[in-house]
């Protein structure tokens, strides 16, 4: 029986491309020092996938960015302001549709379905000429050929690419995206005849929007779609893969019927019921790639199960025509656990990363033909059972405390209108406050001492007169800047929720387990393997010493619950709504100790509530109804006069707004400038928001500094749609991503705007 992997980390195993990204981008290394790093890379990820054995070795997954950016420069779609005048698509008209330019912003950045993986939005029209643009995917096919690896081709599909995509400005909302099918068919043509051309025997089209709620016209285009590619595709074996969830019953059918496609590819994880639609009718003589081993954890596969799993499909399509799978693309989890050399051995034995799930899939694949490796089947039972029964795991008293959550909805005593006049009676602050997210630039000299404090290479006390020299410093700025409401920069922090991860029982770290959030961004998911709860305070020794610092408010920064467990590895041994409950009560602690030391305003970021909404409309308000509970835990003991930010960002919020005023946070700020101020129209439909909210005004993920000209004329569209005194003024994110030569100049025009605004108000 063979094997296949949807898609591979990109980043390396110790970030390699990352550096090689950023070294470029400050132009310290060429485009052919990049061009290096990123062939050697997949040199060492293909040479890896056959040494394992796996017969069906993905290739064209690599990107410099994103793969839906990928396609979009494969299309030649480059939107004008670009200036692209034909040709093959080099890396300054990439990378600024990816990170914008001096002059001009970046396109829009949005979440990768439910995942924290993020893409760059296609932004098309009636006149886009779409032509042949980039020849990646047949150079990188070529590329591994000549290594001696046969691979499959991988593009993300032509409707899922438009189902993606959105109208560009100017064009109006209601224009039919899938009109543009044709066009973009034309292109595809070319690249599967080049394919063709090369050597490919198969291809992978990615068609993620299968398992989403679609219409019967966005359900025909895929049946219009292959059809039209029949001729082209003629000769080759032709993969169609879903993933993350199960795939609606007509959406199935669909998908099946697709004439010239030989192979179908199915999440049976997170699409377990997919399983019954399979066994009610899957087309004969047609190959089914079982996703049955885990894209998106770091668990070790339950083999026993999955290969009962695989039997009973054998049973329905034949053992010839049977593929082990992942469930979707590696590239959601890290990369090999043989970097991880201070990980607890008992937890080290519970765990898969990407190499380890490539292996699981060929051991499966090898039990299939009779082929049974015993020991490796009886070490990962051993390990399960391990796992299940292991003390570490149980805390009877967290237990006890969820449990007793129940019957209660946790809302603050009072409304929001009540809590603002009390509040505004306390901070007196002006109209149109002013604030940031939280972060401040990384420099290279605080990620040194945070190494060297974690190395126990300087003592404590050197760590903390350095951390508390860096938080002088980001209030100094605050001050000079004249901003309302301050934040310390959290210099102490790494990643936002490893930091809080590392303070509370029941998680797990590790020193490489990095994963791609997007572009060179990676992050550190720690691993939720137990119970949860605080030990101790984790944030009010520095929020305090930075308040002893001003006399404006300054705010404690916390990562709320949700968000905690979106972006780590969660167990999967109990429902995700009870691990995010017991989260939600070592917050509450945490909030609870910062109002007595006198911190009136706390932020408690939500960024990833959105992010983990399920794809399918009818499992949406469940999640909903327990993800904003756990956040009103956290802040329920809280007086009136206490102020409760939250922050979300880089996700489509419109459709949630009313389950984000359930939140019944005081304010909210929320990305909104990046995603050319999509938020407003809700406000514009007639949505009513009485609580304080930041939509922000400028993009942080960008270098470009924004004019006051550009700042003050976004927030005169937000008092547009919102009420002076509930408007405030911020970026979309936090800024530890820039650098200060970027931050205070941008800050300052923000500034200055909003004393604009300010000054024309009064008048």
């Amino acid at each position: 029986m063979a094997s296949h992997i949807v898609g591979y980390p990109r980043m390396g195993p110790k970030r390699e491309l990352k550096f090689a990204l950023e070294s470029f981008w400050d132009k310290k290394s060429s485009a052919e020092d990049l061009q290096k790093v990123a062939s050697d890379l997949r040199a060492s990820i293909w040479k890896q996938m056959a040494d394992a054995g796996i017969k069906y070795i993905p290739c064209n997954t690599f990107s410099y960015y994103d793969q839906v950016l990928d396609a979009t420069a494969m299309l030649g779609a480059v939107p004008p302001r670009y200036g692209w005048s034909g040709g093959e698509i080099g890396f300054d008209t990439y990378f600024s549709m990816a990170r914008g330019n001096a002059s001009l912003p970046a396109m829009e950045m949005t979440k990768w379905f439910d995942t924290n993986y993020h893409f760059i939005v296609p932004e098309l029209g009636p006149d886009v000429n779409f032509c042949y643009a980039s020849h990646k995917a047949v150079h990188e096919y070529k590329e591994a050929k000549a290594l001696g690896v046969d691979t499959v081709p991988v593009l993300v599909g032509p409707v899922s690419y438009l189902l993606l995509s959105k109208p560009a400005k100017g064009v109006d909302k209601s224009f039919s995206l899938l009109s543009l099918l044709p066009k973009v068919l034309a292109v595809y043509k070319e690249v599967v005849d080049d394919l063709k051309a090369a050597g490919a025997s198969w291809i992978q089209f990615d068609e993620p929007t299968l398992v989403t709620d679609l219409d019967s016209h966005q359900l025909q285009a895929f049946t219009a779609a292959y059809s039209d590619l029949a001729s082209n595709l003629s000769g080759l074996n032709v993969l169609v893969e879903t993933y993350f969830a199960d795939i609606p019953a007509e959406a199935f059918k669909t998908l099946t019927c697709l004439g010239g496609v030989t192979a179908f590819g199915f999440d049976l994880i997170r699409g377990t019921k997919t399983l019954d639609l399979i066994k009610g009718g899957f087309p004969s003589g047609k190959y089914l790639f079982a996703g049955v081993v885990d894209g998106r954890n770091i668990w070790a596969n339950d083999l026993a199960c999955s290969l009962n799993t695989l039997n009973a499909l054998e049973g329905i399509v034949g053992k010839d025509k049977l593929v082990v799978s992942t469930s979707c693309s590696l590239l959601h989890t890290a990369v090999d656990l043989v970097n991880e050399t201070k990980l607890d051995n008992e937890i080290k034995s519970w765990l898969a990363f990407a190499a380890q799930k490539i292996v699981e899939v060929n051991a499966l694949a090898n039990a299939m033909c009779g082929k049974k490796d015993e020991a490796f089947f009886s070490s990962n039972a051993s390990a399960l059972a391990s796992r299940k029964s292991s003390p570490r795991v149980t805390n009877e008293g967290v237990q006890k405390a969820a449990a007793a959550l129940k019957g209660s909805d946790h809302r603050r005593a009072t409304n929001v209108s009540t809590r603002l006049d009390a509040q505004q009676k306390k901070l007196n602050l002006p109209v149109l406050p002013t604030t940031t997210i939280g972060s401040f630039p990384q420099t290279v000299e605080l990620r040194r001492v945070r190494r060297e404090y974690k190395a126990n290479k300087i003592s404590e006390e050197e760590y903390v007169k350095s951390i508390t020299e860096e938080i002088r410093k980001v209030v100094v700025l605050q001050e000079e800047l004249d901003i309302d409401v301050m934040v310390h920069g959290e210099p102490e922090r790494n990643d936002m929720v490893e930091y809080f991860g590392e303070q509370l029982s029941g998680f797990a770290f590790t020193v490489n387990g990095w994963v791609q959030s997007y572009g060179s961004r990676c992050v550190k998911p720690p691993i939720i393997y137990g119970d949860v709860s605080r030990p101790k305070p984790m944030t009010v020794f520095w929020s305090s010493t930075a308040q002893g610092m001003t006399k404006r408010p300054m705010k404690g920064m916390l990562t709320g619950p949700v968000t905690i467990l979106n972006w780590s590895f969660v167990r999967n041994d109990q429902p995700r709504s009870e691990t995010c409950y017991q989260i939600a009560l070592a917050i509450k602690d945490e909030v609870e100790d910062l109002e007595k030391a006198a911190i009136t305003v706390i932020q408690i970021d939500e960024a990833a509530l959105r992010e983990g909404l399920p794809l399918r409309k009818s499992e949406q308000a469940h999640y909903l109804d327990w993800a904003v509970h756990s956040f009103r835990i956290t802040n329920v003991g809280v007086q009136d006069t206490t102020q409760i930010h939250t922050h979300m960002c880089y996700s489509n919020f419109n459709d949630i707004i009313h389950s984000i005023i359930d939140m019944d946070a005081d304010v909210i700020t929320i990305e909104n400038s990046r995603s050319d101020e999509k938020l407003l129209s809700v406000f514009r439909e007639g949505v009513k928001y009485g609580a304080g909210i930041g939509p922000g005004v400028y993009d942080i993920h960008s270098p470009r500094i924004p004019s006051t000209e550009e700042m003050a004329e976004r927030i005169n569209k937000m008092l547009a749609v919102l009420e002076t005194n509930i408007l405030w003024v911020n970026p979309d994110c936090g800024l530890k991503t820039r650098k200060y030569t970027e931050v205070k100049p941008a800050l300052e025009n923000m500034v200055a705007a909003t004393k604009v605004i300010r000054n024309h108000l009064g008048k």
